[in-house]
C-alpha cells in the first residue's frame, strides 16, 4: 500500500487521533510537518485550514484536501478491511459513534478551555506550538509568532464555548469526567471492551492536550486519575495490540451508562439548544446545565452532528434500536431522539 498523506502537527488533538488510528489499524502514513503555512507546493490547500489535512484522491483519480476525522475514519474502514475500529454490530457501532461525538466536540471544549484560559497554560502553549513548525526561526521571530498564535487563540474561545459563563461548567464536567473514565477503564481495556473504536481515538485526541501538555488540566489528571493519563500513553501506539471482543451491549454496563450520562448531562443540552437555535436562525443561544446557565454563539456544525446521530439512529435495525434504547434510557441522550 502506497503511504497515505497528512499533514499536522502534535498539538493538534484531531492529529494525535487520526496518527492513532492509522498506527492501530497497519495503514502505512506519511506525516508532513505543518501549520498555517498551509501544505507543501504541489498540493491542494482544503476549503477550511484545518488539522490534520489528508491529501486523498476522489472518484476522478484528483487529490483533494479532506479534513473532517469522523468521515475520514469511515472511508478508511471501507478502503482497508483489516483491524477495524467502527464494531460490525449496529448498536455497538451507534454508541460507538456517539462517543466519538461526545470526544470531539465536548471534550475539545476542554482542551480549548484550559489551554487558553489560565496563564500558566497559555504561557506554555505560546512558546511551544510556534517552534513546532518554526523550529529554525529566530528567538524575536518565534517572539512574534507566539503573541499572534496565543492573542488569535484566545479571541476564538467563544466559538467553543469557554467563556465567564460556562466556565465552571466545563471544568466540573472534565473533573466528573475524570473520575467516570477511571471507573470504567478499571473494567475494561476500552470504551466498548477489549479493542478500540472510533471513541476511544476521539477521546485520545483530546485527551493528549489535556493529560499531557497542558499544565492545569494535566495536573488535575494526574492528581484524580492517573489510570487516564497512563491509558493515554498506551492508545498513542496500539499498532501491537491483537484485538479483543466488543461488549455485549444487552448485558448490565454500569461504568458505560454512566459515562453516558455524563454525555447526557451536559453535551445533549447544548446539541438541544444549539438545533434549536440554527433552526430559529439565531446568532446565539442559551440552555442550563446542572442548574447552571450555559451561553454561547451558535455553532452550524454542531447540527451536523446532531443530524448524522438522528441519521444513525433512524437507520438501525428494530432489534438494534431496541438495544440502544434500552441502553440510553434515563442517560438524558435519550432527548436527542423525542
Amino acid at each position: 500500500m502506497a503511504p497515505l498523506k497528512l499533514m499536522g502537527v502534535p498539538g493538534s488533538p484531531y492529529t494525535r487521533k487520526m496518527l492513532a488510528v492509522l498506527r492501530y489499524r497497519h495503514i502505512p502514513y506519511r506525516l508532513l510537518m505543518g501549520g498555517s503555512g498551509g501544505p507543501p507546493e504541489g498540493l491542494p490547500r482544503p476549503k477550511v485550514p484545518l488539522l490534520p489535512t489528508f491529501f486523498l484522491p476522489d472518484a476522478d483519480g484528483v487529490v483533494q484536501a479532506v479534513t473532517d476525522s469522523t468521515p475520514l475514519i469511515r472511508r478508511f474502514e471501507r478502503e482497508y478491511p483489516d483491524r477495524p475500529i467502527i464494531p460490525a454490530d449496529p448498536a455497538l457501532a451507534f454508541i460507538d459513534a456517539l462517543l466519538e461525538d461526545y470526544g470531539d466536540e465536548w471534550l475539545t471544549k476542554a482542551m480549548f478551555h484550559y489551554r487558553w484560559h489560565y496563564a500558566d497554560d497559555i504561557a506554555r502553549a505560546g512558546e511551544i506550538l510556534p517552534r513546532w513548525t518554526g523550529m529554525k526561526r529566530s528567538e524575536a521571530e518565534l517572539a512574534t509568532m507566539s503573541k499572534f498564535i496565543s492573542e488569535r487563540q484566545i479571541s476564538r474561545l467563544y466559538v467553543v464555548g469557554s467563556n465567564a459563563v460556562t466556565a465552571p461548567v466545563i471544568e466540573a464536567s472534565y473533573e466528573r469526567f475524570l473520575k467516570l473514565f477511571s471507573a470504567h477503564l478499571e473494567a475494561h481495556a476500552y470504551l466498548l471492551g477489549e479493542r478500540p473504536g472510533s471513541g476511544d481515538f476521539a477521546f485520545f485526541g483530546q485527551l493528549t492536550a489535556l493529560t499531557h501538555f497542558d499544565p492545569t488540566p494535566m495536573a488535575l489528571t494526574l492528581a484524580t486519575a492517573p489510570r487516564v493519563y497512563t491509558w493515554v500513553d498506551i492508545v498513542e501506539d496500539l499498532s501491537g495490540l491483537e484485538p479483543g471482543d466488543w461488549l455485549d451491549l444487552k448485558a448490565p454496563q454500569p461504568t458505560l451508562k454512566a459515562l453516558l450520562n455524563e454525555i447526557g448531562r451536559t453535551y445533549v443540552p447544548v446539541l438541544l439548544a444549539n438545533g434549536a437555535a440554527l433552526m430559529a436562525q439565531a446568532a446565539d443561544f442559551e440552555t442550563t446545565i446542572d442548574g447552571q446557565r450555559w451561553a454561547q454563539p451558535t455553532f452550524p456544525y454542531h447540527g451536523k452532528c446532531l443530524m448524522a446521530l438522528r441519521a444513525q439512529r433512524d437507520a438501525l435495525p428494530a432489534e438494534a434500536r431496541a438495544t440502544v434504547d434500552a441502553l440510553l434510557a434515563g442517560t438524558g441522550c435519550e432527548r436527542l431522539f423525542t
